[in-house]
């Protein structure tokens, strides 16, 4: 356990520094290091992720560093993508949805370390273009349970024209919509498998990523960015390849 609540303060870190990545490590301490089987792992960092991206979302909410008018036009169609996904999730294998799951961190650590900053869009919002990502980050989340803030930053930024200093702080809003929508529906998923979910591990796990999501939030004033996201994207191509050598042989059988 101890090991899973250091996870959970790796989760909140991340997703206090960067509005992102920190989601993406909570399947793997809840299947991993919790022992919980695929989909209870799924449904149930979905409800972690909610809880500590609307909390590491407050301390951007006082600053005024939340674009809420982008926060609705990708927030709630990625709540009907979220439903859908955790909907899909019915017929989809724990197997391939950890699968699929290592192949989506591998596109993150791409992202992460593909380098370059992010460049606001200088013409109008392309408002169905950020429609249309709305619902795509919404099924991924729903699917294979992560909050999405990897894709959601830069279509904030190159989509909607959102400044980089409230992307941030607009993707855990949009996180926060998205996750609580898919835990939602996920419910269903657990109760046709006859899965609990475990509360107290959850809420601890939850409770310790919030803090560090607000200790994440106070070093990223200090600590460059570009360094954050070489570091995390390396650990990310390193946990996806471990996902897809575990999970992958179990695909093939």
């Amino acid at each position: 356990m101890l090991l899973a609540l250091l996870g959970a303060l790796a989760i909140g870190l991340s997703l206090g520094l960067l509005g992102s990545g920190g989601s993406i490590l909570t399947v793997p301490v809840l299947h991993y290091l919790v022992g919980q089987p695929e989909k209870l792992a799924i449904g149930g960092s979905l409800l972690v992720v909610g809880l500590i991206a609307s909390s590491a979302a407050i301390p951007y909410a006082l600053h005024r560093q939340v674009d809420w008018r982008n926060v609705g036009w990708f927030g709630l169609p990625g709540m009907a993508g979220a439903w859908l996904g955790a909907t899909l999730a019915h017929w989809v294998p724990g197997t391939v949805q950890l699968v699929s799951f290592a192949l989506v961190m591998l596109v993150a650590a791409w992202r992460m370390l593909r380098g370059g900053a992010l460049e606001r869009a200088d013409h109008d919002p392309h408002r169905m273009a950020v429609v249309a990502g709305g619902v795509g980050v919404g099924v991924l989340s729903g699917l294979v349970g992560i909050g999405g803030g990897f894709l959601i930053v830069p279509a904030l930024v190159l989509l909607a024209g959102v400044p980089m200093a409230s992307a941030v702080g607009t993707s855990l809003a949009v996180i926060s919509l998205n996750a609580y929508t898919g835990f939602a529906k996920y419910l269903d998923v657990l109760e046709a498998q006859s899965l609990d979910l475990d509360w107290p591990v959850l809420l601890a796990i939850a409770g310790v990523g919030v803090v560090g999501s607000f200790a994440g939030h106070r070093l990223g004033r200090r600590l460059p960015q570009a360094t954050l996201r070489k570091v995390f994207g390396v650990f990310l191509v390193l946990m996806g390849l471990f996902i897809a050598a575990d999970a992958g042989p179990r695909l093939l059988r």
